[in-house]
């Protein structure tokens, strides 16, 4: 059976050759897609990549609803009516985003059930990242967190041959997915390089004996 991750590359190959035209985006790390409360006239599509999805409350409170990466869609709700992005987007990483028109993902929808069927898909699976992160956030600890982020960033990078995925993460960015601080997550850090779990030698390499934590 495929992975998950397999199956993500053949259907995003797939739908990106649906396309009549592509305009591609490239975004450097830490550069911003687009903000919240911008106007919402176009869907995106990640082709390559990893971007941050945020949102900040009416009094001023900061969160990080989650990440995404290749084969995922960014801003999908202007598909439903809205007229205003309702979350900002960064690139972790350098990025490559493809750019729909809305009228021209509407039609797509309804012309061909392939390209439907992948936006549906899309919507169930990071509907269900979001309850998985939700239950980390309220039953584990930060420790077992920053694990479970780590080793999700290190499968994504070796599914997509990504490698420079995880060097170019910082601990803020860490901190900010993980919601904790920057000096908890070095401390952290720190611990599981002592345990044998990561190495930073050549960049950071994550041990799958890390997977150990979240098993406690």
């Amino acid at each position: 059976m495929k992975s998950r991750d397999a199956q993500t590359v053949s259907t995003a190959n797939a739908f990106l050759a649906l396309l009549p035209a592509k305009k591609i985006v490239r975004y450097r790390a830490d550069e911003v897609i687009f903000s919240q409360g911008a106007p919402c006239t176009e869907v995106s599509y990640i082709e390559e990549g990893l971007v941050k999805l945020t949102t900040v409350s009416n009094r001023g409170r900061a969160a990080v609803l989650g990440i995404l990466r290749h084969g995922d869609f960014l801003g999908e709700e202007c598909l439903s009516g809205e007229n205003q992005h309702q979350t900002s987007a960064v690139a972790l990483v350098p990025s490559s985003i493809v750019v729909i028109k809305r009228r021209t993902m509407l039609r797509l929808i309804e012309q061909d059930r392939s390209v439907a069927a992948h936006l549906i898909e899309f919507l169930l699976h990071r509907n269900r990242r979001i309850e998985e992160d939700l239950i980390d956030r309220v039953f584990n600890s930060s420790e077992k967190r920053l694990a479970r982020t780590l080793l999700l960033l290190s499968e994504h990078s070796r599914r997509t041959d990504s490698t420079y995925i995880l060097e170019r993460i910082s601990q803020d960015t860490l901190a900010d997915m993980v919601g904790t601080t920057r000096s908890r997550v070095n401390f952290f850090m720190n611990k599981f390089r002592k345990l044998g779990f990561i190495r930073y030698n050549g960049g950071l390499k994550v041990y799958s004996s890390l997977q150990s934590l979240l098993q406690d």
